[in-house]
């Protein structure tokens, strides 16, 4: 798939959208063009931002799709941080945020609180799995 690609799968269709954030292998071999995926299935629509920093684009995907959930990177320093996700699920038109890409290193320690609160306080759910949880949609 490529850039504003589809394609229906047996589960569903799956949309490739942009993401901005660098795209390399760890020796450093050029890794392909960084993006996210807009799943749309019977049961739950969701968006997989992938790496990404926030980006004007995600204001295009509630254009053709209701969103159920949102997966959003929110560890900062490589990726968005948690303002910029809830200002990214306010483009996407979307409550309720799985968070992904913290506290796997020092330099993504996040606080899960504070995080979880700032959501609360926009009216929106913040969900932050640990190893092993698992999320039914």
């Amino acid at each position: 798939m490529n850039h504003g690609g589809s394609w229906n799968f047996d589960f569903g269709k799956v949309k490739y959208v942009n993401a901005a954030h660098s795209s390399s292998f760890v020796d450093g071999s050029y890794g392909g063009n960084p993006g996210g995926f807009v799943i749309e299935t019977d049961s739950a629509n969701i968006y997989i931002a992938g790496d990404t920093a926030l980006t004007y684009d995600m204001k295009l995907i509630p254009l053709r799709t209701k969103l159920d959930l949102s997966i959003f990177p929110i560890g900062s320093n490589f990726t968005m941080d948690v303002e910029d996700a809830m200002t990214a699920s306010d483009f996407v038109e979307c409550n309720k945020i799985l968070g992904y890409h913290y506290d796997s290193n020092p330099y993504i320690k996040i606080n899960h609180e504070e995080s979880i609160k700032k959501f609360a306080d926009r009216g929106k759910e913040l969900i932050l799995l640990n190893v092993g949880d698992v999320l039914e949609i």
